[in-house]
């Protein structure tokens, strides 16, 4: 892939600046990483904090999920730290007792906005795992300026045969303005689009096929995004990157709909943006052991996809009501929510501007082709399908500082590609899916022109053989490599002001041997790695590889933290 050229150089500078951040490291990695333990534990690194003494607040503290019913808390705003904040930090803890359980999906709340989304760790009958996740939530300052409802949501079936109990604690940390840090630049509107006032997820389906939100909206509108998360549900979307052609599901005893899925949103019915879907495998995809003790990419904790619809502001800005929707094509079952952030102008009353250009379809056109042949029942072949979308939108807002025009060019490549071997042996199956995203926003604003170019790819691979045994067992040999690569920079007229570089890689393997009825028996030849990568143009730099084998980590390794 093109970016593999700029990841060995990203590698060679880190390596050259590993020498002076690699003292004094040892201890803390050690006290996170614990070599020879099947605790759940990832590479990537925490929300770095300022150097300001936070403000606590505690959100719940060792709450019990073992049902469905979602658990209400009530948010208060710390009265130490009134704000504005240097960056407010989002930390949770989360375990599950031992025994068998189901990964279960995690959501909490904040006057209906979602702060956080994940899923959980699978636990075993010897251990009981346990994790913590951080993220950035400064971009949501608005939102914790005053008292609100919230709301977390695992849920959880407890019986005799499902026996995990989950347990989570959450906090938010308020940092007072670090006058050696650059000042913060959070939203200044926060608008959940979620089930109700208290939040909760919107499932997108044939029978629902969007998750809309009217708004009436600020008529000072400069600057408009979507944060979004669309995460696959049920027997045929939580593994959509395995899916085939309907007319071939039997054949190829796979789930149907093809092997792509794409978020799309619209304005008023225009459309207004594309959300790529992330492949996210949970814990328990696949097979559970691939992801002992390592999950894969963003597993516990995901990362919205970031929409830009600021060409938009103009038309937003004109004082009527204005409906926003999500939808997924392809979708049976997905769980969605999503965040409207705005900037506003605090020096005019009215925005006023209109859309210029918008190429942008409302749906993709993917192509698929199929080569399966079938003798008496032995099959072979391939399956692929791929989508090109390449679009502009661009738009004026006129702004107390004058003209202002945005223009979003962007492009979504996705590949998948497919090969099946099926007979009385063996069943074998193998995976090689990319979604590329490149984009690039102009602003002009004062006869000043600042360009934002960001390039993201999902790569993902999977073989998975199943080897039908004599003696009536099976054996399923599973390989992966699960990747979230991105880089970007920010250029003000012809010079460069910023730049970065981030990977995170997943490397599984796992022998699984099953029952004739598919139950798990055992594991063997168990082994699993992570690589987190990121560097930028101000010298930070982070570097930390993980390994595991036979469901234990083995070691942790570490180049630069000057994260």
């Amino acid at each position: 892939m093109p970016h593999r050229s700029r990841l060995s150089f990203t590698r060679l500078l880190i390596a050259s600046l590993a020498l002076l951040f690699v003292a004094g490291l040892g201890q803390s990695y050690a006290a996170r990483y614990n070599v020879g333990s099947q605790n759940t534990t990832y590479a990537d690194p925490y929300v770095p904090r300022p150097g300001t003494k936070p403000c606590v607040v505690t959100l719940f503290s060792n709450v019990a999920f073992d049902n469905f019913n979602p658990y209400n808390f009530n948010y208060t705003p710390p009265s130490d730290c009134t704000g504005p904040w240097q960056k407010v930090v989002f930390a949770a803890d989360i375990s599950v007792t031992k025994g068998i359980q189901y990964d279960r999906t995690a959501n909490f709340w904040i006057g209906g906005a979602n702060i956080y989304f994940g899923t959980t760790a699978e636990p075993s009958p010897q251990h009981g795992p346990y994790w913590h996740v951080e993220s950035d939530l400064t971009d949501y300052s608005p939102l914790f300026t005053a008292a609100q409802n919230g709301q977390a949501d695992i849920g959880n079936l407890v019986n005799d045969q499902y026996t995990g109990v989950i347990y989570a604690s959450a906090k938010l940390f308020f940092y007072p303005i670090d006058s050696k840090l650059p000042a913060p630049k959070p939203f200044n509107v926060v608008l959940p689009m979620s089930a109700g006032p208290d939040g909760g997820t919107v499932t997108i389906s044939p029978t629902n096929p969007q998750l809309a939100q009217t708004f009436t909206l600020p008529t000072n509108i400069t600057g408009a995004y979507l944060d979004v998360y669309a995460q696959s549900q049920g027997s045929n979307d939580e593994f959509w990157y395995t899916c085939v052609p309907n007319n071939l599901t039997s054949e190829l005893e796979s789930c149907g709909n093809t092997a792509f899925r794409e978020g799309e949103v619209t304005i008023d019915g225009q459309p207004a943006g594309v959300s790529p879907i992330y492949p996210w495998i949970f814990t328990g995809g696949i097979d559970p052991f691939l992801w002992f003790p390592l999950p894969g990419v963003q597993t516990l904790n995901f990362t919205p996809y970031r929409v830009n619809l600021t060409p938009f502001v103009g038309l937003l800005s004109n004082g009527q009501p204005h409906t926003v929707a999500l939808s997924v094509f392809n979708a049976e079952d997905f769980s969605a929510t999503a965040t409207l952030l705005l900037n506003t102008d605090p020096n005019v009353s009215q925005v006023t501007g209109w859309i210029t250009k918008n190429n942008l379809h409302a749906n993709p056109s993917p192509k698929t082709t199929a080569d399966i042949k079938n003798s008496n029942g032995d099959v072979t072949g391939t399956v692929s399908i791929t989508s090109q979308r390449t679009f502009t939108i661009a738009g004026y807002a006129v702004t107390s500082a004058g003209m202002v025009t945005t223009k979003v060019n962007q492009s979504v490549n996705f590949s998948n590609q497919q090969g099946f071997i099926i007979n009385n042996n063996e069943y074998m199956q193998s995976i090689s899916q990319a979604t590329d995203i490149t984009s690039t926003t102009t602003q002009v604003a004062g006869g000043v022109t600042t360009k934002t170019f960001q390039q993201s790819s999902y790569p993902l691979v999977i073989s998975i053989t199943d080897l039908f045994n004599s003696n009536g067992t099976v054996n399923q040999i599973t390989t992966a490599q699960q990747e979230n690569y991105s880089n970007g920079n920010v250029q003000v007229g012809a010079h460069q002001v910023s730049a970065y570089t981030r990977d995170n890689v997943v490397s599984p393997t796992d022998n699984l041997l099953l029952t004739g009825q598919f139950q798990i028996i055992s594991n063997s030849d168990q082994s699993s790695s992570q690589h987190y990568v990121y560097f930028d143009s101000t010298g930070k730099c982070y570097d930390l590889a993980l390994a595991a084998a036979n469901n234990k980590l083995t070691s942790f390794t570490y180049n630069c933290d000057n994260y």
